[in-house]
């Protein structure tokens, strides 16, 4: 084993650690050779992917290993793939020597500024994946493999959003306000309910997840009082996954709904978590929504640095 050691790894722009629409990436790839190695070829790759798996339920049995069409019903999408080559595959004579000990190849990457990217989900029923990936080759041997992912967050096109749906930052306080006229002998109390809707859809079936997030209820309005204004704060939580709505095999939509007597009105809304930040100090926070985390990568000085190759797609 000439090759001890090989990671791929980037660095955080905010401190929840998420990227959006047009960002760069910039990052390295790590190897530590146990000897003086020669590199076939040593390839970077970025990927964004959304995948859906349905799996038949019997009892409290989950056969997850039939692969049959009435068992499991697999759903792929790709919506983007991007390749770098950091160090050029030729001829033998021409391969790349590297020396015993520690490297550093960097790179960088722009996530393509298109709307019609999800951003990062993750669930036992489907997930939507922005893969960073290196391949290293050398003669006679397997292909060395490193990946991690980084967190996704499509900005909202504020022009492809209905009238009637409005945006919202989790942590951020939802400001409602109510005309209520209560001509009847009974006072009337407003209820607010925050739900969640996750749907996977497939060929064959499709599933339906929903979720009341939070429920609150708004001070009496008294009986024949007349005219009232009710205000109400709502307080998004952190935690919430962004609203989905612009892929094709998993969406995750919200609505507030505001009920008294037998009225309910519901008003869908666009959540997204807050992408302006700091740059980070020390270990990024980890969006609540995307359970793996992200170690920060150390500084560039423990390396020998290589200088940038010229990329090719």
């Amino acid at each position: 084993m000439t090759i001890k050691h090989f990671q791929i790894e980037y660095d955080a722009i905010n401190r929840r650690n998420i990227f959006t629409n047009g960002d760069t990436i910039n990052g390295r790839i790590i190897l530590e050779a146990v000897k003086k190695t020669r590199i076939q070829s040593l390839v970077f790759k970025a990927t964004g992917k959304a995948s859906l798996r349905l799996v038949n339920y019997y009892g409290n049995i989950i056969d997850r290993e039939d692969e049959r069409d009435d068992q499991i019903h697999l759903e792929k999408i790709k919506y983007y793939r991007i390749k770098q080559d950091i160090l050029k595959e030729g001829e033998q004579e021409d391969w790349n020597v590297i020396e015993k000990g520690r490297h550093v190849f960097p790179f960088s990457f722009k996530v393509p500024n298109s709307r019609k990217i999800p951003s990062s989900f993750c669930s036992v029923f489907g997930q939507i994946v922005h893969t960073l990936k290196a391949e290293l080759k050398q003669l006679m041997k397997l292909t060395k493999k490193a990946e991690t992912h980084f967190t996704f967050v499509c900005k909202p096109s504020v022009s492809g959003l209905m009238l009637t749906m409005s945006l919202h930052c989790t942590g951020e306080a939802l400001r409602v306000r109510l005309e209520i006229e209560n001509l009847s002998s009974r006072s009337v109390k407003p209820k607010f309910v925050l739900d969640e809707k996750k749907i996977y859809f497939g060929i064959n079936r499709s599933k339906i997840q929903k979720h009341e997030i939070l429920k609150e209820k708004a001070d009496a309005v008294e009986s024949f009082s007349g005219k009232t204004t009710v205000i109400k704060e709502i307080t998004i939580p952190q935690e919430l996954s962004p609203s989905i709505l612009n892929c094709s095999i998993i969406k995750i939509e919200y609505r507030l709904k505001v009920s008294f007597t037998y009225l309910v009105v519901k008003l869908p809304i666009v959540i997204i978590p807050e992408l302006s930040g700091e740059n980070p100090s020390g270990r990024p926070n980890q969006p609540a929504w995307m359970s793996q985390p992200t170690v920060p990568p150390p500084p560039y000085e423990e390396y020998a640095m290589y200088p940038s190759f010229p990329f090719g797609v």
